[in-house]
């Protein structure tokens, strides 16, 4: 992805999500020169993963596979076990019309994925099989706001704005914007979350999108801070 694609995207959220009164951190407008101001007081928001990400999952399609998110608040885990009493996480995506965010579950994880405002959120679930590459038959049974729905494998449920379904370890799903609705504001509230290891693309490995550099970066992504010390 180009950075100029990147920078536009980030703004057009930032005004998106105003509109729908869900507000950031301050620190969310910061540029980069205000980061290299930043030293260790900010080293929780480096640390802990928190801040923008953009990814197309390696489609190089980003309108048609990709995801645009904000990691809010997030704990910390080294060799699987908690380093802090914060062990929970909170993230905040912007879901396009029919923009997929592919297959994938968590080992680890669960998750509660909502819909928060503006258009219908499709969601595909299916267990994952032995071989964490396929899917296996069984039927899927969640909880939507407290209520059992139960959906055949690779079966949709369609989330109203304010609704939202519990996932748990091992469940694979798949979401996008429904066709033809405004944009979703889509968030997750989980257990601890480890971007790095604990995300399976049913066996495929998604390496970080690739930034080509045409203009200079008007915000920082999670893994472009410095620890510990201003960015020089």
């Amino acid at each position: 992805m180009k950075r100029s694609q990147i920078n536009n995207l980030i703004e057009q959220a930032l005004d998106f999500m105003h509109g729908q009164q869900f507000y950031l951190p301050t620190w969310a407008k910061w540029n980069a020169d205000k980061w290299q101001t930043m030293g260790a007081e900010a080293d929780e928001i480096r640390k802990h993963g928190l801040g923008w990400m953009v990814t197309d999952f390696g489609s190089k399609e980003f309108d048609k596979t990709g995801l645009l998110l904000f990691v809010l608040r997030n704990g910390l885990l080294m060799n699987n076990r908690p380093q802090t009493t914060k062990l929970y996480a909170e993230k905040i995506f912007v879901v396009q019309p029919e923009q997929v965010t592919p297959w994938h579950f968590h080992w680890m994880k669960t998750a509660d994925l909502i819909n928060r405002g503006g258009g219908r959120l499709e969601v595909e679930l299916a267990w994952v099989a032995d071989d964490e590459k396929s899917f296996d038959d069984r039927e899927v049974k969640v909880q939507v706001d407290g209520i059992t729905r139960i959906v055949p494998a690779g079966g949709k449920l369609i989330l109203e704005p304010g609704e939202s379904v519990t996932l748990p370890p091992k469940l694979c799903y798949q979401f996008c914007g429904h066709k033809g609705d405004k944009a979703v504001l889509a968030g997750e509230i989980s257990s601890l979350n480890d971007d790095t290891k604990d995300n399976c693309f049913l066996g495929k490995k998604v390496d970080r999108t690739p930034i080509v550099e045409d203009e200079a970066a008007k915000f920082r992504l999670t893994g472009e801070y410095t620890i510990g010390a201003p960015r020089t």
